[in-house]
């Protein structure tokens, strides 16, 4: 069996010493068209979020028997042209008890949060630039504010808890979620209620067919005026033309996003949010960088490799 892993950078040692084991392994980082050269004799390809796996590189994989993405969400890889070849999708997709510990994408919602009400992306900026005016960036606390978490899966579940410890009133919506499943202190109410009163709206909801573009003209008009969005799951969740029209006509005070839609690791020049970032302030954006910490990359990086050693030992033993 042959693995390709075609994003190593800082891959875990671990992990690598562990697909040895089984399997003979090439490690790379590939752009687009030297992965499709060099997919074309692999059984197992090994993804990260550089690279769109389409029916294009499912087609040139003559091969191919199992994807393998580090990820929850798999927006990046072709599900169905996948299932139409008869090619596994191994994933963190549904490992609950797994990613409990892995708290990177959490972490990095509070970080936003705080750079988005602090300032302190244009603060840091206008130091570099010789200054030093601390009026200029009045930013605001999260002591005393309302938070609405939209999704209360596991990662709503953790920024909830972090939420609570700076004194945050904490409010949370997910249909999927009775009363009864919150930790004490939250308040399960609806999307309308929950954007009506929060200061802070944070979205840990999962992408699929029916959440697409769901966060749009209407949700932006029912927020809160002077609200804050931060969205660290999907970039598709949101209309971003209506995310503009929010700042533009000033019902919404800043958004900081970890990610946007048609991301491309090639360059996101042009990209319409990008573009408005280099001017406004008030929208911040990160490179899709919740998960990309030493210690969440390895931990996930061993478990699956553990998983796929699991699937492909019997295979390389025939």
């Amino acid at each position: 069996m042959k693995v390709l892993i075609a994003e190593s950078g800082g891959f875990s040692p671990a992990a690598l010493a562990t697909l040895r084991q089984a399997a003979e392994v090439v490690a790379g980082d590939l752009d687009r068209a030297a992965l499709l050269a060099a997919v074309r004799d692999c059984d197992v390809l090994w993804v990260r979020l550089r690279h769109k796996i389409d029916a294009q590189v499912i087609a040139a994989a003559a091969s191919l028997k199992i994807i393998v993405s580090p990820t929850t969400g798999l927006n990046h890889i072709d599900l169905a042209a996948a299932a139409g070849r008869g090619v596994e999708v191994v994933s963190l997709r549904g490992e609950a008890d797994f990613l409990k510990d892995v708290r990177a994408t959490a972490e990095l919602t509070i970080g936003l949060i705080l750079a988005l009400l602090r300032k302190i992306p244009e603060a840091v900026a206008d130091v570099q630039r010789g200054h030093w005016d601390r009026d200029a960036f009045q930013g605001r606390e999260l002591y005393g504010k309302t938070a609405g978490v939209v999704g209360y899966g596991r990662l709503g579940h953790i920024v909830a808890r972090y939420l609570q410890a700076f004194d945050v009133r904490v409010l949370v919506c997910d249909p999927d979620v009775d009363a009864e499943e919150l930790e004490p202190g939250l308040s399960r109410v609806s999307l309308d209620k929950l954007l009506a009163a929060s200061d802070i709206v944070t979205l840990h909801v999962n992408l699929c067919d029916d959440t697409i573009g769901f966060f749009g003209p209407e949700q932006f008009q029912a927020m809160k005026p002077g609200a804050v969005l931060i969205n660290t799951a999907r970039g598709e969740l949101v209309d971003e033309a209506a995310l503009v029209a929010a700042l533009n006509n000033g019902r919404l005070a800043g958004a900081a996003l970890d990610v946007v839609t048609n991301e491309d690791a090639s360059g996101m020049a042009g990209h319409a949010l990008v573009e408005r970032a280099k001017t406004d302030p008030r929208l911040i954006i990160t490179p899709h960088v919740g998960g990309c910490t030493r210690e969440s990359m390895e931990k996930t990086e061993r478990f699956l490799a553990e998983r796929l050693v699991q699937l492909i030992a019997p295979a390389a033993g025939r």
